[in-house]
């Protein structure tokens, strides 16, 4: 079933965001939620990166969106199926993000150390200056 202008949109917005997350942070489906206006959106986010193309079949993949660095609220690595959060822990450590495992066998990024949580997109603040410069 195709996706809405609206959702597509979504998705896409979303991927872009990911993007900016720089290598060795990490950021919650929630601060990508609301730096895309949307605070109350993080399960949208979630599903957005569930459902990113492994291959570079589309302009978005796994390739260039780095799906690892989104991390739920707490620092810990969300299971999306078998296996899938060891996964994500590992690339994580590859990038040089340290990933603790409890007593539960839960995976653990130290948000104070590696979080990444700006006020505005990169590039955003670029836009508003513009912005400003043409309303003079």
């Amino acid at each position: 079933m195709p996706r809405s202008d609206e959702a597509e949109w979504w998705f896409n917005a979303v991927y872009e965001a990911v993007q900016a997350i720089p290598a060795g942070k990490v950021t919650s489906y929630g601060h990508i939620a609301l730096l895309l206006g949307e605070p109350k959106r993080p399960r949208q986010v979630g599903i957005c990166l569930k459902h990113l193309p492994s291959e570079p079949s589309s302009y978005f993949h796994a390739g260039n969106v780095p799906w690892q660095r989104v991390i739920n609220s707490k620092g810990m690595i969300s299971h999306r199926g078998p296996g899938s959060a060891e996964r994500q822990a590992e690339v994580l450590r590859q990038e040089g993000v340290e990933v603790e495992t409890d007593s539960m066998g839960e995976f653990y990024v130290d948000l104070a150390r590696y979080g990444w949580f700006p006020d505005r997109l990169p590039g955003e603040e670029d836009e508003e200056e513009v912005s400003d410069l043409e309303e003079e």
